[in-house]
């Protein structure tokens, strides 16, 4: 069986910037072995799958390793895929999705994308992780995932990882945000997942989700200008809606391929 593929870097306005994703159009669902299997076989952070329902997409996203409840980037290239590449003539777009529908709008060349909001709380880091890290932390919270809050953006730059001690615990399907206040932004982060093939994803629209509201409240700003400072660089601009938050983006197409299951 023959299917398209194509794969787009999200958040940002340049080839080989922000996070590759790709994007598998789909008419009936295959078995969730066969999904997981081919998105090992991307060796990318998220690959979406999506069958369209007419009033509704359904999308679902899978790392190398698990599908997952949410996933910011990935969504955005299937807007990006939908509109750019497969005609799609609507400038909203409704995704029905294990963290329940997802609206994203297209204006002015930015996808817009309405996700839930996830204000973190106060938490205490597992041993495990804090021995992992070569830079503590000067706040720990938790959502879906630990936010670690740093001094400031030289900190986050700097934070290294020791995989042999991190990889010891599991979060699924949480990670590990650093973050801080930006030197040319609001609020710069890195993301790390314990036990991924990809240690460090490069832009994660999901941690937005529990950083918007954080940094919202913290610098008494509804709309927010955020970096994520992986070596590629990510580019989110961001609103608090109270129990949503808005993340938009850019997004470039990098490939257009076809693939085959048996």
């Amino acid at each position: 069986m023959k299917h398209n593929i194509y794969q787009i870097d999200a958040f940002t306005d340049t080839i080989f910037g922000g996070n590759p994703a790709c994007v598998v159009p789909l008419d009936n669902w295959l078995s969730d072995e066969i999904l997981l299997k081919i998105a090992k076989e991307n060796a990318v952070a998220e690959t979406a799958f999506f069958v369209d329902k007419g009033e509704k997409i359904h999308l679902r996203w899978f790392t190398p390793e698990i599908e997952m409840d949410l996933c910011g980037h990935a969504t955005l290239a299937t807007a990006h895929s939908l509109a750019t590449i497969l005609d799609y003539k609507k400038d909203k777009i409704v995704f029905e999705t294990l963290s329940g529908d997802l609206i994203v709008k297209i204006e002015n060349g930015k996808y817009k994308m309405n996700f839930p909001s996830r204000m973190p709380i106060v938490d205490i880091l597992p041993p495990t992780i804090s021995k992992s890290l070569n830079i503590q932390p000067k706040e720990i919270l938790k959502s879906r995932d630990y936010v670690l809050v740093y001094e400031n953006e030289t900190e986050v730059r700097n934070i290294k990882i020791d995989r042999q001690l991190f990889d010891q615990i599991n979060l699924d399907p949480g990670g590990v945000i650093v973050t801080a206040i930006g030197d040319n932004c609001d609020f710069i982060s890195r993301f790390f997942t314990p036990q991924a093939s990809i240690l460090e994803d490069p832009v994660t629209g999901s941690a937005h989700c529990s950083l918007i509201p954080f940094w919202a409240k913290r610098l008494n700003k509804k709309e927010i200008y955020a970096q994520q400072v992986s070596e590629r660089l990510g580019k989110l601009y961001c609103e608090d809606k109270g129990d949503r938050v808005i993340i938009s983006g850019q997004a470039k197409t990098y490939s257009i391929g076809e693939f085959w299951t048996e």
